[in-house]
């Protein structure tokens, strides 16, 4: 046929066209994106902080100068994405917005850590928070997302977990303190048996005075 026909070679070429397609898989290989990874979905009650983890993955080697993050947000509805956030070499925080004074770099570059923390959170600040990371040459890849859920008080999970971790706390350092009592007590224990038998010996002994 003639597709056959166009990938007929001259007998002296079938090696060099051996090496072409062997040739072509390592480049296809190379080829990849920048992988952004956040936290999916965080939950703030209003007035607090809202810390918005995001790390980064390359296959580029990672410096202050090849690397830029920046940061939008789309509130809920149909609501228009704005800019929140962007660093390169240096934090450069929004001058205007929802956003102003209200943003605090929280990243460390050369850990591959994008996160920024929103402070004292409101209900506007509802929505999708989005990191953009590029790090030349590696600047293809999706961008991560952080769904910020502003709540008026924490959800019973939340508390479940702060009274758990504060009942363990003082368990623990009453488990502590009982050991310290016990250990006082038998040491004090030895002493007084220790302190009886040196005296019956003495009784028997009168040299030992």
């Amino acid at each position: 046929s003639s597709f056959s026909g166009a990938l007929r070679q001259p007998a002296g070429s079938s090696q060099c066209v051996k090496c072409r397609c062997v040739s072509l898989a390592p480049e296809v290989l190379q080829v990849s994106g920048i992988k952004v990874l956040t936290a999916g979905e965080v939950e703030a009650v209003n007035g607090t902080d809202a810390w918005l983890k995001c790390t980064f993955e390359t296959s580029e080697p990672v410096s202050e100068l090849s690397v830029t993050v920046s940061w939008t947000f789309r509130p809920l509805g149909q609501g228009k994405e704005e800019s929140v956030f962007y660093y390169h070499q240096k934090p450069y925080p929004i001058s205007e917005g929802r956003f102003r004074k209200r943003v605090d770099w929280s990243g460390n570059i050369m850990a591959k850590d994008a996160s920024i923390t929103i402070r004292d959170v409101k209900f506007s600040y509802n929505g999708t928070f989005i990191c953009q990371v590029k790090n030349l040459p590696d600047v293809h890849g999706l961008a991560g997302e952080v769904r910020l859920k502003v709540v008026a008080s924490a959800s019973y999970s939340e508390i479940s977990i702060l009274a758990a971790a504060i009942g363990g706390g003082i368990l623990l350092m009453l488990i502590i303190l009982l050991i310290v009592v016990v250990v006082k007590h038998r040491r004090k224990k030895r002493e007084e048996v220790a302190e009886l038998e040196f005296q019956q010996r003495a009784r028997k002994d009168p040299t030992m005075w």
